[in-house]
């Protein structure tokens, strides 16, 4: 989470007339993260203080956020602690702020653990957490085509050919093709609504309980051992980009325990765990060679190499799952 569009408290006092939260106490910038303009807002009501988190979208625009919208209700009235848009005394969420879209939402308690600091219980906390996700997810009314799903790599990964090593330009093609042959047995796969996009610093945690899931807006609908494999490339990885055993047997034990595996499955996971790397890896290099805009030179570029050293590792010793 970061600030990028600035937010006064008049422009708050404004915002909030639609509501019937209560007066403002406080509203504070949360630094860090990327995409998004996030505060830390408390009002009071009746002698009793409330937290909020208010969101300003820098990248998703006013047509693209309903789906999120819907998805994070769906799951929070099925019990999967999400942040959610809280609607106004006419029934609307989505707000518009300083010429963006904005969201009201709740806070949650907890904090983040440092990679650094993962343990086995932690894994398994969001694996047990995932398969919840995935589950309430299932009946969900929408679709959504993942904005840097298959037909993004496959037409980046072709336009990236000319800036990369000739080692690193076949690797990435060699991934892409590997993927493209895997989904030829789509059918044999469970799909549904993925989060996309759960590293370990979109996950809050008091103590060693896993208490939100945070960050939904790159949920999509997609194979969920796919979603599966992007959490198990980053709560399992060691800094030189091997795995941990320990880490992602839990991970993975628990995540069975609420959403047994299907037989296909055992199949696709060590090509799924290579495609979750690719697809990061890729998505980092775009802005670290200049070949993508974000149009705000403050935004963070993460280190493209990290996700390639995980794919490497996962190539020379293949993922398994659990019987």
């Amino acid at each position: 989470m970061a600030v990028y569009t600035e937010v006064t408290s008049q422009d708050l006092d404004a915002l909030l007339k639609d509501f019937e939260l209560g007066r403002q106490v406080d509203l504070k910038g949360i630094q860090g993260g990327i995409e998004n303009t996030n505060y830390f807002v408390t009002l009071e009501s009746e002698g009793q203080q409330g937290e909020y988190v208010l969101t300003l979208f820098e990248e998703l625009s006013e047509e693209e956020l309903p789906f999120f919208v819907e998805l994070s209700r769906w799951l929070a009235e099925r019990n999967v602690a999400v942040p959610y848009g809280i609607a106004d005394r006419n029934g609307i969420a989505q707000k518009r702020l300083n010429q963006r879209p904005a969201l009201l939402q709740p806070r949650f308690n907890g904090g983040h653990i440092q990679r650094d600091q993962l343990q086995p219980q932690h894994c398994a906390e969001v694996g047990r957490a995932l398969a919840q996700f995935h589950k309430a997810g299932e009946d969900f009314y929408l679709k959504r085509q993942a904005h840097r799903g298959v037909f993004w790599w496959r037409t980046e990964s072709s336009r990236i050919q000319s800036h990369l090593p000739a080692d690193d330009a076949k690797l990435l093609c060699d991934e892409v093709d590997a993927f493209d042959a895997l989904r030829k047995h789509a059918s044999k796969m469970p799909t549904g609504i993925i989060h996309g996009d759960l590293f370990h610093d979109n996950v809050l945690f008091e103590g060693d309980q896993l208490s939100a899931i945070l960050d939904i807006y790159n949920a999509a609908t997609a194979f969920w051992l796919f979603d599966l494999a992007i959490v198990a490339n980053d709560w399992c990885s060691q800094p030189d980009g091997s795995i941990d055993p320990a880490r992602e047997e839990a991970l993975l034990r628990a995540y069975a325990s609420e959403r047994p595996f299907v037989e296909f499955e055992y199949e696709a996971w060590p090509i799924l765990t290579r495609t979750a790397a690719m697809r990061f890896w890729l998505s980092r290099l775009l802005p670290a060679l200049g070949l993508e805009n974000n149009g705000d030179s403050d935004k963070k570029i993460k280190d493209p190499d990290e996700l390639k050293q995980i794919l490497l590792a996962r190539i020379k010793t293949p993922a398994q799952l659990p019987r």
